[in-house]
């Protein structure tokens, strides 16, 4: 394909690596969607973890995409953001936590889930334990983060 024809269905790189990302989590949020459904609680967050873990094992570059910085004006009117939002607030209601609380819970979820991903990716688990008993105590421990939140003072 020309430069000139992919500028025609794109306006530049900003463009294209939004729908990028747009995509790559569209089809990551319906993954765990499908996974967390009739779920709640510590099965619901283990549910949510391991659609997580799957999709940026199996599709890193798609995955990488998902951690681009988007501009919020190119995003607008696209459902797949308050989607993603949607399914990762569900999961959370079933622990009480409202805002700033939420917000703070869905960053420790994101930054514990993507820096276990990369460093599984990379190989970085040299440690003789297997990598699945140390993903399976990163669950019972956020869960229990979770569970135990210090509440934010209104």
């Amino acid at each position: 394909m020309k430069d000139a024809s992919l500028y025609a269905h794109v306006r530049g790189l900003p463009d294209l690596r939004t729908r990028l990302a747009l995509l790559a989590g569209g089809e990551m949020t319906d993954r765990i969607a499908a996974a967390v459904a009739g779920l709640t609680g510590r099965d619901a967050l283990a549910a949510f973890a391991g659609a997580y873990r799957e999709y940026a094992l199996a599709h890193p570059g798609r995955y990488a995409a998902t951690q681009l910085r988007v501009d919020r004006a190119l995003v607008t009117g696209s459902p797949a953001p308050r989607r993603t939002a949607e399914v990762t607030y569900g999961v959370l209601g079933a622990y009480g936590l409202e805002e700033p609380d939420l917000t703070d819970a869905v960053r420790l979820l994101r930054s514990t889930f993507h820096g276990y991903c990369a460093l599984e990716a990379a190989g970085a688990f040299g440690a003789p334990r297997e990598v699945e008993a140390s993903w399976a105590r990163t669950i019972d421990a956020l869960h229990v983060a979770l569970v135990h939140w210090p509440r934010t003072k209104a």
